[in-house]
């Protein structure tokens, strides 16, 4: 089973920090509140599953019966849309994001937390055809530049030249979905952090060395 299915539609958030850009955001860091009806703006995209689906795949994941999914059971069962392994890295970042049940083992995720993690890949798949223009399954950089100015960043062509590099793990001047997801939530978070010291939200900020340091380890750890 691969979560990775072509669909259209996307449910964008809130709107940036001042001074960064205006328009929409990707899905972001924020959890999913479980929710049974409603969807983005209204409606059901067209292949939305039921949640008698979703325990079904929950089940074929859940390999060894343990009633929860480990990261193992879950990379197993992502696609990035290539022959490559979804990037562990982008795994373990969701998996820290949705594993909020402190009941069961930690590092895993149960059927409600399942539930709200298939919504939120949905989001980054919609958001990832989206700016796939060319349908090649990948992003470059020129793709990358628009998806992010759409989000709201106002960022350089050489910025984003210098994401797509730190991101393609293929070599190929391009981004797949799995690390596509990864670079955005890490932008995401970057420009969260440096919020907090834009007291004017001017893109700018005045800050000592050691909240710096402070500002970055916080932000490796959570990740």
């Amino acid at each position: 089973m691969a979560f990775y299915q072509p669909h259209a539609g996307y449910g964008g958030g809130g709107q940036p920090p001042a001074g960064y850009g205006g328009g929409g955001q990707p899905p972001g860091l924020r959890r999913r509140r479980p929710a049974a009806r409603g969807y983005g703006g209204g409606g059901q995209p067209p292949n939305m599953v039921s949640q008698q689906q979703l325990w079904d795949i929950f089940q074929r994941i859940d390999r060894d019966r343990s009633g929860a999914i480990n990261s193992t059971e879950l990379q197993s069962a992502l696609s990035n849309g290539s022959w490559a392994p979804f990037n562990p890295d982008t795994v373990r970042l969701m998996m820290c994001m949705f594993d909020v049940n402190q009941m069961g083992e930690k590092g895993t995720i149960d059927f409600n937390e399942f539930q709200q993690l298939w919504r939120y890949i949905t989001d980054w798949q919609n958001t990832f055809r989206r700016y796939d223009r060319d349908n090649s399954g990948s992003i470059d950089t020129k793709e990358l530049s628009v998806a992010l100015a759409s989000f709201g960043y106002r960022l350089s062509e050489g910025f984003c030249s210098l994401l797509v590099r730190k991101f393609d793990r293929q070599g190929r001047g391009t981004v797949l979905f799995d690390d596509f997801i990864q670079a955005c939530v890490m932008l995401q978070t970057l420009t969260a952090g440096f919020a907090q010291y834009d007291t004017h939200r001017n893109g700018w900020m005045t800050i000592s060395y050691e909240a710096f340091l402070c500002m970055v380890f916080n932000i490796a750890i959570n990740k």
